[in-house]
């Protein structure tokens, strides 16, 4: 008796879409759920070279919270490619100005740092409300508890 390996490609992947709410989830907790859906490490199917995971809507991502003094000690950095460029932003700064920043930037944080982590994380959609515009993709909504 012979088992053949199945390897899931882009034509023969199942993706289906969630919906999660990030209202009071810790950010570090819910980042990692996101990326394990999004890299489809959560199927019986996975394929490490493919994508094969998921599509993730995350709605409420200004209610996200993080844990400890992380809100005023944390810091992110970017250049803005002039010189003396340099600027710094804490989470409660990102959190007024743009809110799905934290969670697109932690999520990206633990995806490949390759062509693929690029393709997933364009499979991710984060908004600041409870409303999202892809009704039409009958979304599941999915409890970050139920997630193994």
């Amino acid at each position: 008796m012979s088992y053949k390996t199945v390897f899931v490609n882009a034509a023969t992947a199942q993706k289906e879409w969630y919906v999660i709410d990030a209202e009071g989830e810790v950010l570090g907790r819910l980042a990692s759920q996101i990326a394990k859906i999004l890299r489809g490490k959560n199927k019986p199917s996975f394929t490490p070279h493919a994508d094969c995971g998921d599509n993730v809507i995350v709605i409420n991502a200004e209610k996200v919270r993080l844990t400890g003094k992380k809100m005023t000690d944390k810091v992110y950095v970017h250049h803005t490619g002039y010189p003396g460029g340099q600027r710094f932003a804490t989470p409660a700064e990102r959190l007024v100005n743009k809110p799905e920043f934290l969670i697109e930037n932690a999520v990206k944080g633990m995806l490949p740092k390759t062509r693929l982590g690029v393709a997933l994380l364009k499979n991710l959609k984060v908004y600041a409300g409870s409303e999202h515009p892809h009704e039409a993709q009958t979304p599941k909504v999915i409890k970050l508890n139920e997630i193994k």
